[in-house]
């Protein structure tokens, strides 16, 4: 699929010149749908419901599609400082700090991300609802994408099942991790004796972790991870299973490391877990799209504190 191309948004409708594969047709209506489904690659379901509703306007040698209509953001919008990474009409990425989390539990009344784009989406005139496609640790601070529409959200979920949106995390971990170790294989499932932990186990999920660099410390390791799956905790489970628990990683035997004066810390570091990179094609364009998100000052703290040794 080579997308939609270029696009300008009027209100609830999307804008496009899709040019001499509609305009050159015999049968333009048989034309549109053929390029949105094969060219564009829109979800069949959606493309019925656009047909059926009114949704598909041909105008001269422009196509307009109702892909963003009004939509109630689905949760209470509340201020929190917001660090936005890359935003237009289809996708939001934002920065999600240490100690909060993406989306509510049911447990308390605590400010979450989700709440926070809520806010951010009201701000810029609302009609948006509030659709995260992936989710981070509490702790574990990076980009989370967000889905502006129902369209950007059939795809980029999609994109998730099809493992084609990748993630580049960065893990201060325990010990001097050997060059050897390239590919962690093993699957996840519950800790029966503790319900907040998973672990390694035969009967577990699929889970599969790729270390891709590593700079070794006087006293422990970076390393740079890249995700094949998504398991809860993956990442913090295999490294401990590894014998190399993150620092800060209590739940999972890691170090404990003093995070300074850091707001959000209480001078108690947290696990030192940091998604630096992601990267996702784009849902209209196909445009690949790499989203970098500079290291927390905690961890570069950290970092410092074990002092640097040697790049492996």
């Amino acid at each position: 699929m080579t997308g939609g191309g270029s696009w300008a948004r009027r209100g609830e409708w999307l804008e496009a010149m899709p040019g001499r594969v509609i305009t050159a047709a015999t049968d333009p209506a048989a034309a549109i749908d053929q390029w949105l489904l094969e060219t564009v690659g829109m979800p069949a379901k959606l493309h019925s419901r656009l047909r059926r509703e009114g949704g598909v306007q041909w105008k001269g040698d422009r196509l307009r599609l109702g892909l963003f209509p009004y939509r109630e953001a689905g949760i209470e919008p509340a201020w929190t400082a917001l660090e936005v990474l890359f935003e237009d009409d289809f996708c939001l990425v934002v920065h999600k700090p240490a100690g909060m989390a993406v989306h509510p539990d049911g447990s308390g009344n605590e400010i979450t991300l989700d709440h926070g784009v809520a806010a951010h989406y009201a701000a810029s005139g609302g009609g948006v609802a509030v659709r995260h496609i992936h989710r981070l640790d509490k702790d574990t601070t990076g980009p989370v994408l967000y889905a502006k529409n129902e369209y950007a959200q059939l795809v980029l979920d999609e994109a998730m099942r099809a493992k084609s949106v990748s993630r580049l995390y960065a893990a201060i971990v325990q010990g001097t991790v050997p060059p050897g170790l390239k590919v962690i294989d093993a699957p996840i499932g519950r800790d029966r004796h503790h319900a907040a932990r998973r672990r390694v186990s035969p009967g577990g999920q699929d889970a599969v972790t790729r270390i891709i660099g590593r700079e070794v410390l006087q006293g422990g390791t970076v390393l740079k991870v890249q995700l094949e799956t998504g398991r809860t905790h993956q990442i913090r489970v295999h490294l401990s299973h590894m014998g190399h628990p993150l620092f800060g990683d209590a739940l999972y035997g890691g170090p404990a490391w003093n995070a300074g004066r850091l707001p959000h810390s209480g001078g108690v570091g947290r696990q030192a877990l940091h998604g630096e990179i992601l990267a996702f094609n784009h849902p209209w364009t196909k445009e690949q799209l790499e989203v970098a998100d500079p290291w927390p000052e905690d961890m570069l703290l950290l970092r410092e504190q074990l002092g640097a040794d040697q790049q492996v």
